[in-house]
């Protein structure tokens, strides 16, 4: 007998039903997004460690901050595969290259300034923006923005030390997120992207579609997966890693030296400042409390947000996760970049408040 039977093939899914099946995700995205709270606590209370203990902060950020990057990670790169799908990666260059490059930077810093994003929670965005093949620049214009300056920032800096200090923090924190965007995308460091990461931002890794296919939105649900799958399965693990180190860092915040540093009439407490706010990690929300602990005890004003700035847009979390999208090069660059912006407003701040 002839061993190859042909079977038939099996009939492909209508679109309705993939909507129907995407819009249920949704639902299902939404409805346990929303339960991370609730969730990290039940599971702090599981184990035998007081909850308001450096240990049970630790454990409670850790079962909340996982779960949310992971979920972001998942929906946005999905979301990104999809939109993609309706552009070729010469068209979006085009689109957003060149002499828009600038504009491109504006646009994405505001973007970051209306998404309450920590920097671990930026970077799905940031990888997503980058597989879509908008350029390096911009996309980092955004990641810089998204948990420097946010609006719980502006609200709880108004309220603290009033809205001169809160609108001064908010251009200076776009204008970092605009000029080091900028001058990055002008360096032209795409080939210093991870081999992978330079891949599908050249588009020799994505599903080719010619320009006369007109692929169903079935089609463009099946490209969004496999990005998923592609890009998931590569930074998940170094996600669980970050955020582990900085859930064991988070709340361990050594207050006292802090203030005997940051509180220095001494040209060099704002570079101290800003090396000390690197190996920590939280929302720009979160350190406000310590910012008003700081101030309250007598620290200078320009120095306490150049750590509050390091803190929330240089923290070593978000380098571990990057590490798997930007080679150590990049992020040199990176660093080096934000961290001259950061000092510049640190001195002025010490000079003129």
């Amino acid at each position: 007998m002839n061993a190859d039977i042909a079977h038939p093939a099996r009939p492909a899914r209508p679109d309705w039903l993939w909507h129907l099946g995407i819009l249920a995700f949704l639902v299902a995205w939404g409805t346990v997004y929303r339960a991370l709270p609730p969730f990290s606590e039940w599971v702090t209370a599981l184990i035998p460690v007081e909850r308001h203990s450096h240990t049970g902060e630790a454990v409670a950020f850790f079962f909340y901050d996982v779960p949310k990057v992971m979920m972001l990670l998942t929906l946005i790169v999905f979301v990104m595969g999809v939109v993609r799908s309706f552009f070729s990666p010469e068209k979006t260059r085009a689109l957003l290259s060149g002499k828009r490059e600038g504009i491109g930077n504006i646009l994405s810093a505001g973007l970051g300034v209306l998404t309450p994003f920590c920097s671990c929670s930026a970077v799905p965005l940031f990888i997503g923006f980058v597989s879509a093949g908008v350029p390096l620049g911009v996309t980092f214009s955004f990641l810089i923005a998204a948990p420097m300056v946010n609006e719980v920032a502006l609200v709880l800096l108004f309220g603290l030390v009033g809205w001169k200090v809160a609108m001064t923090y908010l251009a200076f924190g776009l204008g970092i997120a605009i000029v080091a965007g900028y001058v990055i995308g002008r360096l032209h460091l795409e080939g210093w992207l991870q081999d992978w990461v330079r891949d599908i931002h050249s588009g020799a890794s994505a599903p080719a579609l010619a320009e006369d296919e007109h692929p169903s939105m079935a089609d463009r649900y099946r490209f969004g997966i496999a990005a998923v799958r592609e890009i998931f399965g590569r930074v998940w693990v170094w996600i669980i890693l970050g955020i582990g180190m900085g859930a064991l860092i988070h709340g361990y915040v050594p207050e006292d030296l802090m203030v005997r540093i940051m509180g220095a009439d001494a040209w060099w407490s704002v570079p101290v400042a800003v090396i000390m706010g690197i190996p920590m990690y939280t929302n720009a929300a979160g350190v406000i409390p310590i910012v008003e602990a700081l101030l309250g005890k007598g620290a200078a004003l320009g120095t306490v947000l150049a750590f509050m700035m390091s803190v929330i847009a240089l923290s070593l979390p978000e380098m571990i996760i990057l590490r798997q999208v930007l080679t150590l090069r990049l992020i040199a660059v990176f660093i080096g970049v934000v961290a001259s912006g950061i000092l510049a407003v640190g001195f002025l701040f010490n000079l003129i408040f």
